[in-house]
């Protein structure tokens, strides 16, 4: 029996991704594709890269009992006005891919596989977590469940223009993009919230102080993220403490040198590396935005949720090249 799966806000990059991989997923079957805008148009309209590869419309309705599992992919707020006009199947599951839930109100479980892979497995409501949040906690989160995050701790992360969305705006438009670096919301990113949130929950009374400069790359998809702060641990330790922590983690691996962000786009994996210099440790981590970031992971929350293989429909491979 395959899992019966409806996306809701099926325009989008997030929607666009999750088609990829639930295309092709041995365990799945698309049921519906909620799009108003684009209601009775061929999915590969729009998602033109998945053309050859499903028949699928868009369709302006949507029948909640004839599935069991739901994605919610539209804009932030939307989550919450949809259930504001919906009522949920008891036994329907739902993976919302927006903010509007990661502080875990209204029963909803933060999916972070990494650490809530347990509460996950049981959860009916699961709340995907933000890309840059999942990329800067995959860095930090070894040194917290140690107690050993503590100070200042100077976070920069890159991200490419499809982070914006699929709507253009003055800051994603190629001309502008191209051959070009900025900062945005430093030290004011709305993922602080959530990444304050889970070094508190993971390490009682954390004292650091994230800060963290979010710049746009220039180039499409993917995240790189450098992390540093004061550090008593040799190299040899530090290496030690997160190979432990990630030895079980399905995505999330500790690379044998500095990392490449080819190495994770196209795929769900998260790579860590980490340096000594000094008195100062360098946390190296990577994914891409929209897999690992957003719909990857999404699709891994599925996965554990109904208690299928973690890696099932994910098994991609980066781009080299």
């Amino acid at each position: 029996m395959k899992i019966k799966v409806g996306i809701i806000g099926g325009a989008g990059y997030t929607a666009g991704e999750l088609l990829r991989i639930l295309v092709h997923h041995p365990s799945v079957e698309i049921v519906f594709v909620h799009s108003e805008s684009n209601a009775g148009k061929k999915v590969t309209l729009v998602h033109e890269g998945l053309m050859g590869d499903t028949d699928l419309v868009f369709s302006d309705s949507y029948d909640l009992n004839a599935i069991e599992c739901l994605y919610l992919c539209s804009g932030h707020g939307a989550s919450s006005e949809f259930w504001s006009r919906n009522v949920r199947p008891e036994s329907l599951k739902v993976v919302d891919l927006a903010q509007d839930f990661r502080d875990e109100r209204c029963g909803y479980v933060y999916g972070l596989p990494e650490i809530n892979y347990q509460r996950i497995a049981s959860a009916s409501l699961v709340a995907n977590p933000g890309c840059f949040a999942t990329a800067i906690q995959i860095a930090l989160l070894p040194l917290a469940a140690a107690g050993r995050l503590s100070g200042a701790v100077h976070v920069t992360g890159i991200t490419g223009s499809t982070g914006a969305g699929v709507k253009p705006s003055a800051t994603t438009h190629f001309s502008w993009r191209t051959d070009n670096m900025s900062v945005y919301k430093a030290f004011e990113h709305q993922h602080l919230l959530e990444i304050n949130r889970t070094m508190g929950l993971v390490m009682p009374g954390c004292d650091a102080e994230i800060n963290f400069i979010p710049m746009r790359g220039d180039f499409a998809r993917g995240i790189f993220v450098t992390a540093y702060l004061d550090s008593d641990m040799s190299q040899d330790e530090a290496m030690a403490l997160y190979h432990e922590f990630y030895k079980d983690s399905a995505f999330t691996h500790m690379s044998d040198k500095s990392l490449d962000l080819k190495q994770v786009v196209n795929t769900n994996k998260a790579l860590v590396w980490v340096e000594k210099h000094g008195g100062k440790l360098l946390i190296l981590s990577a994914i891409d935005n929209l897999l690992k970031g957003a719909s990857g992971q999404a699709v891994q929350n599925m996965n554990i949720m109904f208690g299928i293989d973690q890696h099932a429909g994910l098994n991609l491979k980066p781009s080299g090249f």
